[in-house]
């Protein structure tokens, strides 16, 4: 089932995002259930504050414990997280 996460970092928290990108990025990449994901920006495109993720997992249950444990989270970037289920309609699937 899909899922898509929406996070909002906390205001001037770019710092804390730049300390725990990398272990974010390994933690994604090694659960192995990511279909699209990155960051939102601002509209330059110059500051990263916030992520979306669309995820494959079976249940919601699933894709919050993910969200729970993710680096970003439990590092307190987030003011918050939105864990929704959303049906792919269009675009490539892959």
């Amino acid at each position: 089932m899909l899922f898509c996460l929406i996070c909002t970092d906390k205001p001037n928290a770019l710092d804390l995002r730049l300390a725990n990108r990398d272990a974010h990025l390994k933690y994604w990449g090694e659960a192995a259930c990511v279909k699209i994901g990155g960051p939102f920006t601002n509209d330059e495109a110059t500051v990263m504050n916030g992520s979306m993720l669309v995820i494959d997992v079976e249940s919601r249950a699933a894709a919050e414990k993910l969200v729970e444990n993710d680096p970003y989270n439990k590092a307190g970037l987030f003011a918050h997280t939105d864990v929704r289920a959303w049906k792919w309609l269009l675009g490539p699937k892959e």
